[in-house]
């Protein structure tokens, strides 16, 4: 499962010694045709790395053969001379390939404000294209990783196509669009406008809300790139429904590796009087450390759960509000309902039902719990 089951992408991973364990650092991912097109989303942060910069440019004409993207430093507020080491980086691929600089989009997650050792980037990038091949996308998706512990790949395969992908991301997971790297690959045969239409409608249900510590990173990038090899085009409905399922279980995988996390916590907002008024529901909850320390010390105090979503514009009466913890209803129409005592918070999962009883809009928001761990990693970690 990768970016290169889909047909008509080859990938690699290898090490430039921008990691100073030695450890996967450089990754490449390269359509090999027949179509060549592409669409990205960007993070919302206004603090933009120059990465993005040059992605945000060069993806405008949804010619997209090749994305190149390096841990080990994020390449970002380190002014005119981090820019012409993206620029020079694009331009390595590009010889490599031999194709225009313009077709390549560059990511680049680490440390902010510390330059990129550009000589071992451009040997990195010399290695990268050598080793392309079929099978490289599981190392391509270990080299894109910092502080997660495990690489998170996904395959959606339908009737004669299908879609691959590979993300990073363990912290400063937060909308728009969590922090993460994605890179998303079809063999379908679409063309860049409808590839841009459908990535955006799918990350909006997925990575968009991912909400891990309420931190929006700078270098946030989710690519999606289409070879055409299959020869077919597919209903964009159905195309859609597999992209978002592909972004949902990468988004969930993201959640399971959030740095710290001891519990899973899948937020479901239902009797909404619209969707956005669900979201900015789940969101608040999964923003509140009250409520996130209390899960990690197993305790399930659902007047926290109220207490946060009170703080919202969302239309709904606090005083008729249900709330439920793995099936236990522990408050209905804002007051106490089955013992709290009934809940297991335990296993790893926690799945919290929020019912506003407004209208019948809803949406599902994804964060983990507040640890030791967490701060620890990131007082221990810089990021």
């Amino acid at each position: 499962m990768s970016v290169t089951d889909p047909k008509g992408f080859t990938a690699s991973g290898v090490s430039a010694g921008l990691k100073t364990s030695g450890a996967l650092d450089l990754a490449l991912v390269v359509s090999t045709g027949p179509r060549r097109h592409g669409a990205a989303v960007f993070t919302s942060n206004r603090a933009k790395a120059n990465p993005i910069l040059w992605s945000e440019r060069a993806v405008v004409d949804g010619q997209v053969t090749a994305v190149v993207l390096n841990s080990g430093g994020a390449n970002c507020f380190t002014g005119a001379q981090g820019f012409q080491t993206t620029h020079a980086t694009a331009e390595a691929v590009a010889e490599a390939l031999g194709v225009s600089a313009g077709d390549v989009l560059v990511c680049s997650t680490g440390l902010i404000g510390e330059q990129l050792d550009r000589d071992r980037l451009m040997s990195g990038v010399e290695a990268a294209a050598a080793a392309l091949a079929a099978d490289g996308g599981p190392d391509a998706a270990r080299a894109i990783m910092t502080t997660d512990t495990v690489p998170k790949t996904a395959v959606v395969r339908r009737d004669g196509w299908s879609i691959g992908g590979m993300a990073k991301g363990a912290g400063m997971l937060a909308p728009a669009l969590a922090t993460m790297l994605v890179v998303l690959t079809t063999d379908a045969d679409l063309e860049p406008a409808e590839l841009d239409a459908t990535l955006r409608r799918a990350t909006r249900v997925s990575f968009d809300r991912l909400d891990s510590d309420g931190c929006t990173s700078t270098n946030d990038q989710v690519t999606l790139l289409a070879s055409g090899a299959s020869g077919i085009r597919p209903d964009l409905d159905e195309f859609t429904s597999a992209l978002a399922d592909l972004c949902q279980d990468l988004a969930r995988q993201l959640m399971a590796d959030a740095e710290g996390a001891s519990h899973e916590i899948t937020i479901r907002v239902v009797g909404a009087a619209s969707e956005d008024d669900a979201v900015e529901v789940g969101r608040s909850v999964a923003r509140n450390n009250l409520f996130k320390t209390a899960v990690f010390g197993n305790d399930p105090n659902w007047g926290r759960v109220l207490a946060a979503i009170g703080t919202t514009s969302a239309a709904f009466d606090p005083y008729r509000v249900d709330v439920s913890m793995n099936g236990v209803r522990v408050c209905s129409d804002g007051a106490p309902d089955r013992p709290r005592d009934e809940v297991d918070l335990t296993p790893r999962a926690l799945d919290l039902l929020i019912d506003l009883k407004t209208g019948s809009a809803e949406a599902t928001i994804l964060t983990n719990d507040l640890t030791h761990d967490y701060v620890h990693e990131n007082s221990a970690y810089s990021s």
